[in-house]
């Protein structure tokens, strides 16, 4: 045990942890984790938890995965690193391919990046210059959720939520156009599902038709607004405000970050309507959740507006030193493989009815107000009053205590605010699943 402290104590000497009150650190020591396997993260005294958050939404296949694991292995011998700027390599030209063959119709270009913030960045400085090369130069400004949340870079940041993770540098961000998210249990215009005519969409619409003139594109979140609570709301929505883009001749970007590679049942959460968004933004999932690596995918006549003799100023100056690098990219190409050899998509098909009709039950609670969930996220949102929908406020500390309460059941459980949510590898088993709800449920009870 005093080896754990001494690590422990190291790590606080040197380290600055992210989204953490360091202060906190005293009351809830870090856990030393030793190694994973599966679904299960194994600390150094032999404890395990599920990695039921998929270690920040990231992981797809489970720990340790041998097929991505060799694979890695594999490149490591040959090429671990080449500058993108003049040089390829196969890793990128085969993960390209493969990503532009899923990908919604249109998306035939990729741009790598190196995370799911720059591929958001990506994806507004394309935009941007896009209608300036192309002689439209007052679509200069965004539209964006006012629930949203796309990254912690600045561009980012200036068209995510005003919130608890970006509130302090408001100040440094460029000014833009926020429309009322589709929350439905918070609902903007005071509906309930019965009543709903989509008013939200039309809030949006009243902010393109106004200012379309200088707008460049829309970014949102299809189907599920993550950092935002988990807010999970109607496909009829994204296909509403997917044609008021088209018609108001804004680009509209998708940013997948969290929601592709299966996590809502099928490979891009795009793929449950019909729309042909401009730019699709991925990153977390892509490598299975074992190395960074971000993507921007666009399409042919947004690529075209760059393609032009140097002399003309098209050129888009913009990228990162490690741009497509070959580990991170033969790790993506293996995790496509374990998809199509392990079924993947047709696997959790058979588990979400199970899932979802699990948390149902969940409605049962006093303090729960509401759940919601898509493939195999889901999310329980927490209140003090199931009639007034009245939160716990943050000095009530719930979201700390439900954390380490789910420590003690095997579970990480990082509640975002006052939703408590799930965010499962696929990779998950039914006994797993079903020991999973059942103890976030007892956790969640403790406090009712």
């Amino acid at each position: 045990m005093n080896g754990v402290k001494s690590w422990i104590k190291r790590d606080l000497k040197n380290i600055w942890h992210p989204y953490t009150q360091m202060k906190d650190c005293g009351d809830t020591p870090l856990i030393l984790i030793e190694r994973a396997k599966g679904l299960k993260l194994y600390d150094n005294n032999g404890n395990f938890y599920y990695d039921t958050i998929s270690s920040w939404w990231c992981n797809v296949h489970g720990h340790c995965h041998p097929a991505i694991n060799r694979a890695i292995r594999r490149q490591l011998d040959s090429l671990e690193h080449v500058l993108f700027a003049g040089f390829t390599h196969k890793p990128a030209i085969l993960l390209a391919e493969r990503i532009t063959a899923i990908a919604p119709r249109g998306l035939t270009k990729v741009f790598f990046s190196d995370n799911g913030s720059t591929a958001v960045e990506t994806a507004l400085k394309m935009s941007f210059q896009y209608w300036q090369n192309t002689g439209k130069c007052g679509k200069k400004k965004f539209i964006s959720l006012d629930r949203g949340y796309h990254g912690d870079t600045i561009g980012a940041m200036s068209v995510s939520a005003v919130g608890l993770f970006n509130g302090i540098f408001k100040d440094m961000l460029f000014r833009s156009f926020k429309a009322p998210a589709p929350y439905c249990y918070r609902c903007p215009a005071g509906k309930t599902g019965k009543s709903c005519s989509f008013e939200c969409v039309s809030g949006l619409e009243v902010i393109l038709k106004k200012n379309a003139s200088e707008i460049a594109a829309l970014v949102l979140e299809p189907l599920v607004m993550a950092a935002g609570g988990m807010i999970i709301y109607p496909k009829d929505y994204l296909v509403r405000a997917a044609a008021l883009a088209k018609k108001y001749n804004v680009h509209l970007i998708v940013d997948e970050v969290a929601t592709g590679f299966g996590r809502t049942g099928k490979m891009f959460a795009c793929d449950h309507v019909d729309i042909r968004p401009d730019f699709m933004c991925l990153s977390k999932g892509i490598t299975a959740g074992y190395l960074p690596l971000g993507m921007t995918l666009t399409s042919d006549e947004i690529y075209d507006a760059f393609y032009d003799d140097a002399y003309k100023g098209k050129t888009f100056y913009h990228g990162h030193t490690y741009t497509a690098n070959p580990i991170s990219c033969a790790s993506a190409v293996a995790s496509l493989d374990v998809f199509q050899e392990e079924d993947t998509l047709r696997r959790v098909k058979g588990l979400i009815p199970f899932f979802s009709k699990r948390l149902e039950k969940f409605r049962e609670i006093p303090i729960v107000g509401d759940v919601r969930h898509i493939g195999m996220i889901g999310a329980i949102e927490l209140v003090k009053d199931k009639k007034t929908k009245e939160e716990f406020g943050i000095k009530e500390r719930i979201s700390p205590e439900i954390y380490k309460a789910g420590l003690k059941k095997s579970l990480i459980l990082r509640p975002l605010g006052n939703v408590v949510y799930l965010f499962l590898p696929l990779c998950v088993k039914e006994r797993e699943l079903e020991y999973i709800l059942d103890a976030t449920q007892d956790v969640i009870e403790k406090f009712t």
